[in-house]
């Protein structure tokens, strides 16, 4: 077992990568159904919590099915992070999360997510009243560095550790790789086998099959991975790594079947969560990820995204789904 103080994972977990506009309850709970261990939702603003704001707020809704959740804040202010980690609190979910790895210019730009890597005194003292202003585990992702001249996460794990957090997730690229260029897991390592360090490390970055997952656990030693881009669409990348992890033999990929019944599982959560408009309009830029590859998908996508009702939605899909298509 892998241990965030006392939230009992499985041995080397599989945790789902906190996207924007990605990882909602809708995704979430298809990716819990393929086999993640631990889950994230979208980043929180800070500052939007405490404006009230109703998106930031939505955000921080959690479903017992999910378990166990984090709910993920970024931000730039110190006594408005503590304050927003409290609120989280009370929405109950099983951990708190810092985001000191985003890079976008909107996040960065305005001195959270990656920025704290160039200021590890404000991160020490964000992370600091993050941890103090609730009684769940408080765990961090961030990145190797602000740049390749300035890879500190060594220090960074460090410290952060010696303030209370129960666990790092550290994606191999530095802020202004963005997510270009291969991840480099060596650092990751470096700081999984520093003695000092005590809580578990998990690795994020370039995972996207199971014999990925499987060789960069046996050279790394990671306590476990995230895994971000590869599910979009592709929830079954858990069950697959846990598969081969298990037997070494890979899975079959999902069959035409299981892929329609994860879309329309994915479309029904959306509508509920969102409300139809809503729902329909966003459930449209996964479609494209569901159905890759699938021979004569255009025409499917295209009336997917031209639909306008929940029952159009589930007509195409049910006509997909009573096909004879094949995946290329």
């Amino acid at each position: 077992m892998v241990y965030i103080r006392d939230l009992a994972l499985p041995d080397f977990p599989l945790l789902l990568a906190p996207m924007e506009d990605v990882s909602d309850p809708p995704f979430r709970a298809v990716c819990k159904q393929g086999g993640a261990d631990l889950m994230y939702t979208e980043f929180v603003s800070s500052e939007g919590l405490i404006r009230d704001a109703a998106k930031s707020r939505k955000k921080l809704d959690v479903f017992d099915y999910e378990r166990p959740i984090g709910i993920q804040l970024f931000g730039s202010d110190v006594d408005t992070m503590g304050e927003c980690a409290r609120i989280s609190t009370v929405a109950g979910p099983d951990l708190i999360d810092i985001n000191y790895g985003c890079p976008v210019k909107q996040v960065a730009c305005r001195g959270a997510g990656a920025a704290l890597l160039r200021d590890i005194p404000k991160m020490v003292e964000m992370t600091a009243a993050v941890v103090k202003n609730t009684h769940l585990p408080v765990t961090v992702k961030t990145r190797l560095g602000w740049d390749e001249t300035t890879k500190n996460v060594e220090e960074v794990a460090e410290r952060l550790q010696d303030v209370g957090i129960e666990a790092l997730t550290i994606h191999g690229r530095t802020r202004v790789q963005m997510y270009k260029g291969d991840a480099d897991w060596r650092l990751i390592a470096a700081i999984k086998n520093n003695p000092r360090i005590r809580i578990p490390i998990f690795g994020n970055g370039d995972i996207d099959s199971p014999e990925k997952a499987a060789d960069y656990k046996n050279r790394y030693g990671v306590d476990g991975i995230m895994i971000g881009r590869a599910s979009i669409g592709y929830p079954w990348i858990f069950r697959e790594i846990k598969h081969y992890l298990a037997t070494g033999e890979k899975l079959a990929p999902p069959t035409l079947e299981e892929r329609v019944a994860a879309c329309v599982m994915h479309f029904e959560k959306s509508i509920e969560w969102k409300g139809p408009k809503v729902g329909i309009f966003e459930m449209r830029r996964h479609y494209a990820h569901y159905f890759k590859g699938l021979v004569g998908a255009k025409q499917w996508r295209t009336q997917l995204v031209e639909a306008g009702t929940p029952d159009e939605v589930r007509a195409i899909l049910a006509e997909i789904a009573q096909s004879e298509a094949v995946y290329a």
